[in-house]
């Protein structure tokens, strides 16, 4: 019996949070290090930081976003790098159309959504209209486009 008990502690113990779960600090998230806590995030947010389009785990998404004031060159994000080359080199066109430096690209591993309701109170799930406007995008696969894109959950602007 206390085997079974002791078992179910551990189990318990080494499974960790999910990606999008309330944390203080990134233990509560996983405690072998392999998720950390964004404390930055209203009641925290369990993530992986740099992740890629193939690097999260199955209930969540790689969603990049950009930081910094910079001023931006329009683009347009559905032909950029297709039949037009607004942005150079070292720039990305986002959702938002506008040139941004890969230099403020952040990632994140979020959880995927369909509606707000598969979020936390006071998270939005964010569609593409909603990425555009509040900030995020995902980081698709070579062969994906936007009409495939994850939606996500992310913290709603007060």
């Amino acid at each position: 019996m206390r085997s079974l008990v002791f078992l179910a502690m551990l189990v318990a113990v080494g499974c960790g949070q999910q990606i999008g779960d309330s944390c203080i600090v990134s233990s509560d998230c996983a405690i072998d290090g392999s998720r950390t806590c964004d404390s930055s995030m209203r009641e925290g947010y369990c993530t992986i930081l740099g992740c890629d389009y193939d690097t999260c785990p199955g209930e969540a998404a790689c969603i990049r976003f950009f930081s910094g004031g910079f001023t931006n060159r329009p683009c347009d994000f559905t032909t950029e790098g297709i039949s037009t080359d607004a942005c150079s080199l070292d720039e990305l066109c986002s959702l938002e159309n506008e040139c941004v430096p890969r230099s403020a690209e952040t990632r994140f591993c979020m959880k995927k959504c369909d509606t707000s309701a598969d979020c936390r109170s006071g998270y939005e799930c964010r569609d593409l209209t909603l990425m555009a406007a509040h900030g995020g995008e995902p980081v698709l696969a070579p062969t994906d486009t936007l009409s495939n894109a994850p939606h996500f959950c992310a913290l709603a602007p007060s």
